[in-house]
């Protein structure tokens, strides 16, 4: 079976904290931790309801943010009435024991009542951020708190046990039901991630342990906690991503920070000790860690506007308020495919597997309409169709992907709960004040491409570049140019013109005729 070499890169600054995810040295995902984000999906607040309103059926609420979070009634979860009395029994210090195994819980609250039935002004709530912050919006929050573990979530005020439905076989579902019913502490709710598939008993007690710990230390704030604060951190980024990301295919975990990297060695010893030994401390001074793992040139190639892929395709990705649109080329290309529908079919198939690995890598939300090249071929584009949906069954975001249509297009809703990754990829033109040009880096991305296909046709190739480029491409060992020799077998003559703007360039043959990129 083919294997997959996945790797966690982490670099650490001190302003923010960058997650890097490659599987086969590729960029897929891209996380960004900067330490004034307040408000992380997951994170736990007490704080008080500054006013309901009747209308939206919903409560805004003091969180700390400059905009009051939005707590609608849906998000309030049946046990309020439990929870609201648990919390001012704890915040008094009448109660001391945080299990509620002899907790007596209230009535659950009519699913479909109206706010000012069940909260008021200035009450103390427990709520639970599942949106940050995005743009001008404050964050989504629910009452319905949940303590997300490796294989398991812990659902406090509940009883109900429910399996993941992405494992499908049953006996497992059964199997798991059974081992979480034996295990759960009374008054809370087990969810079983879809991770947990195969484990044993004491992986999922361990899990289990865990999180009624952190439960238990979320307590013994409350009596003392102002209003609002916040009562339970997600776990550091590392081990937030770790323990979304992180399976048995991963092959390492480098990270340039010591702090850092020995946090995720004890995160890794509590849920796989087995690959603790793949965490391994970047210590070169020379190469920083993303250039060292081609990312930031990754970084640089990958979020503009238009996107290279292999064979000369590429997409061009237009962001709208109301929607994302990708539309698929094929680019001038000699194909040795014999007819339309079979260039058109491959393309399509290099662009299905790009637009996936794009969408987690910018975390793109919303709806996203794809424009494929046409296909005639109804079968060729349920292939397509296949193809697409597994390429993105990686993907942890909720999705939907509907078939293509007649003209093409295929439709994708895709769940967002963090702000978009948006990268400048644009850098001031040196040789104008006021404009942009592309990254440098993609300038010389473009000129291998294009030699790769007038060598296959010319000997002796000139190449004329502004002075910046030239010496870039030919000083150092190995230099880019003598790289190319050795793929070629041909030598590049390469001529710095300080006539050229910055990126600027043009081929000739020996007698000087220009060839035509």
């Amino acid at each position: 079976m083919y294997s997959v070499n996945k790797e966690l890169i982490i670099r650490s600054s001190s302003e923010a904290v960058d997650f890097a995810l490659l599987k086969d040295g590729k960029l897929i995902e891209l996380h960004k931790e900067e330490e004034k984000s307040n408000f992380q999906v997951g994170d736990i607040f007490i704080a008080k309801i500054r006013k309901p309103v009747a209308g939206l059926n919903a409560a805004f609420v003091n969180v700390g943010f400059e905009k009051d979070a939005f707590l609608h009634y849906h998000d309030l979860g049946p046990n309020l009435a439990s929870q609201l009395k648990f919390i001012k029994l704890v915040s008094a210090g009448k109660l001391k024991d945080f299990s509620l195994k002899n907790f007596q819980f209230e009535k659950e609250i009519d699913k479909d009542g109206t706010i000012t039935d069940v909260l008021s002004s200035n009450q103390s709530v427990l709520v639970q951020v599942v949106k940050e912050p995005i743009s001008t919006k404050g964050p989504r929050i629910s009452a319905e708190l949940s303590l997300a573990g490796r294989f398991i979530v812990l659902v406090p005020f509940s009883d109900r046990v429910s399996i993941s439905q992405k494992i499908e076989d049953k006996k497992e579902k059964e199997r798991l039901k059974r081992l979480v019913q034996s295990i759960k502490p009374k008054g809370f709710g087990v969810i079983v991630r879809t991770v947990a598939e195969g484990k044993n008993t004491a992986e999922l007690e361990k899990d289990l342990q865990n999180l009624l710990s952190r439960w238990t230390a979320m307590c013994k704030k409350l009596p003392t906690a102002h209003h609002p604060s916040k009562v339970l951190g997600e776990l550091n980024r590392a081990s937030s991503i770790l323990r979304d990301v992180f399976n048995d295919t991963f092959s390492g975990i480098q990270i340039d920070d010591e702090e850092l990297y020995n946090q995720t060695k004890d995160y890794l010893q509590e849920i796989a000790p087995s690959k603790q030994s793949i965490v391994k401390f970047y210590q070169s001074k020379d190469t920083p860690i993303f250039e060292k793992y081609n990312i930031e040139r990754q970084i640089k190639t990958s979020f503009g506007k238009t996107v290279s892929m292999s064979k000369g395709a590429y997409l061009i990705i237009e962001h709208t308020e109301a929607l994302h649109v990708i539309d698929v080329n094929s680019g001038n290309r000699s194909n040795k495919a014999t007819n339309q529908e079979d260039t058109a079919m491959e393309v399509n198939m290099i662009a299905a597997a790009e637009i996936a690995r794009q969408l987690r890598l910018r975390d793109m939300g919303g709806i996203i309409v794809v424009d494929f090249i046409d296909m005639s071929n109804p079968e060729n584009r349920k292939v397509l169709f296949d193809f697409l949906k597994e390429e993105m069954s990686d993907d942890k975001a909720k999705h939907k992907i509907l078939p293509p249509s007649k003209f093409g297009l295929v439709q994708i809703t895709r769940q967002r709960v963090r702000p978009e990754v948006n990268i400048k990829t644009r850098e001031e033109d040196p040789n104008n004040e006021s404009g942009e040009i592309e990254a440098p880096i993609q300038i010389i991305d473009k000129i291998a491409f294009d030699l790769e296909r007038i060598l296959k046709i010319h000997k002796h190739v000139v190449l004329n570049v502004h002075p910046f480029v030239a010496a870039y491409l030919s000083k150092g060992f190995p230099s880019l140019r003598s790289k190319w020799f050795l793929e070629h077998k041909k030598w590049v003559k390469i001529i710095p013109r300080d006539a050229y703007t910055y990126l600027e360039y043009h081929f000739y043959d020996k007698k000087g005729n220009a060839i035509l990129e």
